[in-house]
């Protein structure tokens, strides 16, 4: 950073803070491609000089339209030092997906990989504020229309220190999973996003001030690389590759398209990774099977963390990764788009998490519910949280209260307890919760102990409409390859950990159950799967 500038919290200065004062360690690795902390940081400069050649002003909208690879990391970073927004798009849109999401962002331009020209041909024309489609190869021979090469753009940008001065408001956008509704833009100031999502490696207590972020480097000895495998357009993956990139230490990024297991433990071995960050039951659970099934070996003796965050990571999956390489930590942690990364669960702990000073349970009037009183309350985040939702008042003004205090709130909609301890339970998101005969019955407790269950691969719990009950409980489920468990034996099974009324009376056995690319689950296909029986 040049000296004439005074650091703030936009994530580009903080990149360069770092790579300044480690610039010889390893930071980004994907694929065929190595980059130190400095080769990145010039990278991320042309990068930056590139889009500001495209005429975007301060605050525009870039989408990255991408599979895993370094070139999404190198336009995270480089949009920020340009002071633009980059947009996360999921690979896995259809036309009219693609077009919403564009267009509620007004993406000024497109940068999307040569594989995906024909969607962007169908969806460019219909973008009112679309300036440039720039495309990164990938090895496919669609025609891209007039879409300018990314690579030539960004070689031909000087590589040197910007003079340009940025902001800790600056904002940071995340779309949704879109899961129970279509996909909405959190907006955070990079400041509050780096607190609350951002500073979870850089020690016990955060920084008071950007430049001290050079002080929580790692040492060197430890500074090894980290194993993303979850997709960067999830926030799961961005926060991961932050926190290991502000602490000096690098991340190696998983570009397969598709989850291969062998692939990954390959690759986590070949590359000495301390640690692996994934999401949930949907990425462990195929993990730990390729462990267990006798195939192949692999050297992890390296590896001392498995962290889960943005989906179930269910005691039983940790236990199946725990059996096998039992020098390795496995923990879970609690997040949302719109709260940040909330707290860390015990190691095998079920949804049961020590979280931070900002965040409480509250009651229907806003106020904490009392630890120890067994009342279910919304779990919510103070202090450092999103500004609301791009281009929706309405639902901003529903998930960011204000107390009566004049203290604003983030409260996505997760119920929770608090136990006498001030230990959170998580109960389930709201939206999902099914109400059977009075009894509320939250779906992701009732995944867990079916997935602990021998037989069952993967599960999804739905409520669907029932004259009787109101909601009754069903299971779309995917059995493991040669079983087919019936409902008695899963509701003998299900009984030694939860309550009879929340067990499944109704079973949908499907060949896969429906996830998004990053894991999480996809709600809306399971009710349609189970009402169709």
């Amino acid at each position: 950073m040049s000296s004439s500038r005074t650091p703030t919290y936009n994530l580009g200065d903080l990149l360069e803070q770092v790579a300044a004062s480690v610039p010889d360690r390893m930071a980004v690795i994907g694929g065929d491609t190595r980059y130190t902390f400095a080769e990145f940081d010039r990278r991320t400069n042309q990068v930056a000089r590139m889009l500001i050649e495209q005429g975007v002003e301060p605050g525009a909208k870039v989408a990255i339209y991408s599979w895993n690879r370094v070139e999404w990391a190198e336009l995270f970073f480089g949009a920020f030092k340009a002071r633009v927004v980059p947009i996360n798009i999921n690979y896995r849109y259809v036309a009219h997906e693609l077009e919403y999401v564009l267009e509620n962002a007004d993406a000024e331009i497109v940068i999307f990989e040569r594989g995906f020209a024909d969607v962007m041909a169908e969806v460019g024309p219909k973008l009112p504020k679309l300036r440039a489609t720039i495309v990164m190869e990938d090895g496919t021979d669609l025609d891209a229309g007039d879409a300018l090469s990314y690579g030539a753009l960004v070689d031909a940008q000087d590589n040197g220190p910007m003079d340009i001065e940025r902001s800790s408001d600056d904002l940071y956008f995340l779309y949704t999973g879109g899961t129970t509704g279509m996909p909405k833009g959190v907006m955070w100031r990079h400041e509050d996003v780096f607190f609350a999502a951002l500073s979870s490696g850089l020690g016990p207590e955060p920084i008071s001030s950007p430049g001290e972020i050079t002080e929580r480097s790692l040492p060197a000895d430890f500074a090894l690389p980290s194993l993303i495998i979850a997709p960067l357009m999830h926030g799961a993956a961005q926060w991961g590759m932050c926190n290991m990139l502000f602490a000096g230490a690098g991340v190696v990024l998983y570009t397969e398209h598709g989850l291969d297991p062998h692939a990954v433990w390959d690759l986590a071995e070949r590359e000495r990774v301390m640690g692996i960050t994934l999401v949930g039951d949907a990425m462990g659970r195929p993990l730990a099977d390729a462990l267990a099934d006798g195939t192949r070996t692999y050297d992890l003796s390296g590896l001392f963390r498995i962290g889960s965050g943005g989906g179930v990571f269910s005691p039983a999956v940790q236990g199946q990764l725990k059996e096998k390489i039992p020098h390795v930590m496995v923990m879970d942690s609690y997040g949302a788009s719109e709260t940040g990364a909330g707290g860390m669960s015990a190691e095998g702990g079920a949804r049961r998490f020590h979280v931070s000073s900002e965040i409480q349970v509250l009651d229907e009037d806003m106020n904490p519910i009392d630890p120890g009183s067994e009342q279910i309350g919304l779990l919510a985040r103070t202090g450092h949280i999103p500004l609301g939702y791009y281009k929706d008042e309405e639902k901003t003004a529903k998930t960011f209260p204000t107390d009566g205090t004049g203290k604003r709130w983030s409260v996505p909609g997760d119920f929770a307890t608090v136990d006498a301890e001030g230990i959170v339970t998580l109960l389930g998101r709201g939206s999902q919760c099914i109400n059977t005969g009075g009894e509320k019955v939250y779906p992701e407790e009732v995944e867990e102990a079916l997935k602990s269950h021998p037989e069952v691969y993967d599960a999804l719990v739905v409520g669907v409409p029932d004259e009787r009950w109101g909601e009754r409980v069903v299971v779309v489920l995917q059995p493991r390859k040669g079983t087919r468990p019936d409902l008695e034996d899963l509701a003998v099974h299900c009984r030694k950990t939860i309550a009879g009324y929340k067990i499944p009376k109704a079973i949908t056995y499907v060949d896969a159950v429906k996830r998004s690319p990053a894991g999480k689950a996809d709600y809306r296909w399971a009710k349609e799967t189970a009402m169709a029986e």
